[in-house]
């Protein structure tokens, strides 16, 4: 059985063909310098095969999320999903066969690497029973297949490279035939290029890779000068699924088009040179107003931590002080709420001890003769915290929602949890880490990690962080999480 796509023509303009049918079976290696058509050829090839077999597109520009317009491809945004995430979901497309497109533009080099090894492996790893014939294309091969290292980790490469190698020598087994496109042999892994069975190459300069295209080809070392002068979008093909015998071939038309395009030439503009010097340095020296140096956060002496640890739990309270005459409960309860916000605003505040903050609460409560001996030491530490954590409707039912399920935190845990729970409640992204350590009031990132980790264990809050950086809180109780915060 066989299924023939047409992707070009000869130089007789006869139709070539290429075996969808043999290529699940043969895999496909295209090369060809920047330029020279090589992502064309991967679209034509992708178009013309839609209707056929699934396609999976290892994306790293970005180029093929096109596809989706005329093709139902689903385009998965690498750097949106958490590695779980993304685990998950590779194992739902072998399992509905859906072709998709993994576009990892939005991501640097090394997390491009990573986001392709992981997305390959869970393909790699699916049951027996969902082994079904798929395309795997991946542009730009050299990146996630280097030859030798790079600016990358070392973990990031082998991990890349690993997924690539079982791909090209091991996921033929399990339905998954690699279609790699790549710049420069020169730069592909030696063992991930041997693999392929059938050859695409297009123009090059370079001596070493017109020898390597050469000696794939089954061409003669003088022959390798004709792939110099290959036109744009013009290869040489060779292979079970193409032809017996080297052809070439011109790729034909494509009816989606990359996400961007190079523009054509067009003179610079008309401007005299005063009139352009004036546009660059207007206003190139002015200097910034009222922009002030953040004050160094200030680190609560070692006293005071001592204080905190010798200190009983609740002092006695404040002797009764009588309240402002005509004020009634509930004028009393404001006023202490103003108080209480005012301390939370003052820098620095968060790195006192807990004794400290309620004596000085005190004190302010006797300027205003209000009544503060109604708050004991764990009443004030717990309304301290949600004025800290800028909750400034603690009486509303989202803020009473919070406060309940908060209620299985020790009243010194408790400020950093009410923030991250209040911005998921407004939809606003999570506070990074150096405002959730002033909130804590430390100065130690270790101290503030081993916090969140006690959050997350104790089921309180769920952590994300996907493939760019970007880290978002989950509240399951609530049902709510933080806009993710960029790194």
């Amino acid at each position: 059985m066989s299924a023939p796509i047409q992707i070009g023509t000869d130089q007789h303009g006869q139709a070539i063909s290429l075996d969808i049918e043999e290529l699940l079976a043969t895999r496909l290696l295209v090369q060809g310098n920047s330029g020279s058509g090589k992502s064309h050829l991967l679209r034509r090839l992708l178009e013309e095969s839609a209707g056929i077999v699934q396609q999976i597109v290892i994306d790293p520009e970005g180029d093929f999320v096109s596809l989706a317009e005329l093709f139902r491809h689903i385009v998965v945004d690498g750097a949106a999903y958490s590695t779980q995430e993304l685990t998950r979901l590779a194992a739902r497309i072998r399992e509905h066969r859906a072709s998709v497109v993994l576009a990892l533009d939005g991501l640097e080099v090394e997390a491009q690497m990573r986001c392709a090894a992981l997305f390959l492996s869970a393909l790699f790893d699916a049951p027996r029973e969902q082994w079904y014939p798929a395309l795997v294309v991946v542009d730009e091969a050299q990146v996630f297949a280097p030859a030798v290292a790079g600016e990358v980790s070392d973990e990031a490469r082998r991990l890349s490279l690993a997924a690539m190698t079982n791909l090209m020598c091991r996921g033929r087994k399990r339905g998954l035939a690699g279609v790699v496109a790549t710049q420069r042999l020169a730069k592909l892994a030696k063992n991930v290029a041997a693999e392929a069975s059938n050859f695409l190459m297009g123009r090059t300069f370079l001596d070493i890779d017109m020898a390597r295209a050469a000696d794939l080809l089954g061409m003669e070392r003088r022959q390798a000068e004709q792939i110099r002068d290959l036109g744009r979008g013009q290869f040489l093909g060779l292979g079970p699924a193409i032809s017996r015998r080297p052809v070439s071939v011109q790729i034909g038309a494509v009816r989606t088009g990359p996400k961007s395009l190079v523009q054509k030439l067009a003179p610079p503009p008309a401007a005299s040179p005063d009139d352009l010097h004036a546009l660059l340095h207007a206003g190139l020296h002015l200097e910034e107003t009222g922009v002030r140096a953040p004050e160094p956060v200030p680190v609560a002496p070692a006293i005071d931590e001592l204080i905190g640890q010798i200190a009983p739990d609740a002092p006695p309270p404040a002797p009764q002080q009588p309240s402002v005459p005509g004020k009634s409960a509930a004028e009393v309860d404001t006023a202490i709420d103003a108080i209480l916000r005012e301390m939370a605003a003052e820098d620095g505040c968060t790195y006192q001890a807990p004794v400290k903050l309620y004596q000085d609460f005190t004190v302010r409560c006797r300027m205003q003769r209000l009544t503060a001996g109604q708050l004991d030491m764990a009443g004030f530490q717990r309304r301290f915290a949600i004025a800290v954590a800028g909750i400034e409707a603690p009486d509303s039912p989202e803020a009473q929602e919070i406060l309940r399920i908060a209620r299985v935190l020790p009243d010194d845990l408790l400020a950093p949890f009410l923030a991250i729970a209040w911005a998921a409640q407004a939809g606003h992204p999570c506070p990074d880490d150096d405002e959730l350590a002033v909130i804590y009031g430390t100065s130690s990132p270790g101290r503030l990690r081993r916090l969140l980790d006690h959050y997350e264990k104790t089921g309180l809050i769920v952590v994300r962080t996907d493939f760019s950086g970007r880290r978002s809180v989950s509240i399951p109780e609530l049902g709510l999480a933080t806009e993710p915060l960029e790194a």
